[in-house]
């Protein structure tokens, strides 16, 4: 019923700069923009890879507001469904209603029954890859419950728990489950528990609590990504050119969101199919 990851909306209290900042450093383009009264807000759509970027600025008293007053950043997981009306039914039986403007559906944490996971799903349509990204593959929850989370996720979106994946970096210290849409895919919400409050994953949770807290995408050129960010923000990344598989964007510069971009193919390594990967 979930297709893949197919956009990342995020709250600006200035969508314009925003919005310039991933043309800047990723070739993102401008798609369109309007007015969303149902979250109290003007939104700038970007495409990025084959998949939309939607930076959300308030107009008024809303979800959209109270985000941005908590610190904006990633407002919510953008899932595409090829069955839209399947899926609505699939909720209402549920008991959740949804907020419909357009041809989207936006549900939040606390319809959902996911504590800090606000979901946009949009009918899946197939899109050309724009700029220096392929796609997004991967929103990141934060949660004390993953096990709980993901559970939730498969009941009400039908997903096949056999397909999901356990994850735990050491590293960032965290643990919780990849709820793989298709195990032939990467496209998934990851949904972890910060367990070390040393490392940065670890303050963020303690800070804003159950949250969304980054993106992940892939790109067939990250040599040039690379040569873009030392020159345009230079202090906003985290990478080396001796790695050929991935690096990390700061939140400062995109608007409030990190981005993580790796290498195609790459991400199979931790996501339970590492003969997957294709060597660089």
């Amino acid at each position: 019923m979930l297709s893949r990851i197919d956009r990342v909306l995020i709250s600006s209290h200035d969508a314009e700069a925003t919005a310039q900042q991933w043309i800047s450093l990723l070739d993102a383009e401008h798609a369109r923009d309007g007015d969303v009264p149902e979250l109290g807000a003007r939104r700038i759509v970007l495409s990025v890879g084959d998949a939309e970027l939607e930076i959300l600025e308030p107009t008024g008293a809303g979800p959209v507001a109270r985000h941005v007053a908590a610190g904006g950043g990633p407002f919510a997981a953008g899932i595409a469904t090829d069955n839209i009306h399947r899926l609505r039914r699939q909720l209402a039986e549920a008991g959740i209603v949804p907020t419909h403007f357009g041809d989207q559906f936006f549900v939040d944490g606390g319809r959902l029954g996911i504590a800090g996971l606000s979901i946009v799903l949009s009918v899946d349509r197939p899109r050309p890859p724009v700029g220096l990204m392929k796609n997004l593959y991967e929103v990141t929850h934060l949660t004390n419950d993953p096990a709980d989370a993901a559970a939730r996720l498969a009941d009400l979106f039908m997903l096949d728990r056999k397909q999901f994946v356990p994850i735990r970096s050491d590293n960032f210290g965290y643990e919780g489950t990849l709820t793989l849409f298709d195990a032939q895919a990467l496209d998934r919400i990851e949904t972890i528990h910060p367990f070390d409050q040393s490392k940065t994953m670890g303050r963020f949770f303690q800070r804003f609590g159950p949250s969304l807290y980054m993106c992940y995408g892939e790109t067939d050129r990250l040599a040039e990504l690379r040569s873009r960010l030392k020159a345009l923000a230079p202090n906003d990344w985290t990478g080396s050119d001796d790695d050929p598989n991935g690096l990390f964007i700061h939140p400062r510069a995109l608007g409030g969101v990190m981005l993580g971009i790796s290498r195609t193919t790459h991400a199979w390594t931790w996501s339970g199919y590492p003969a997957r990967v294709v060597p660089a």
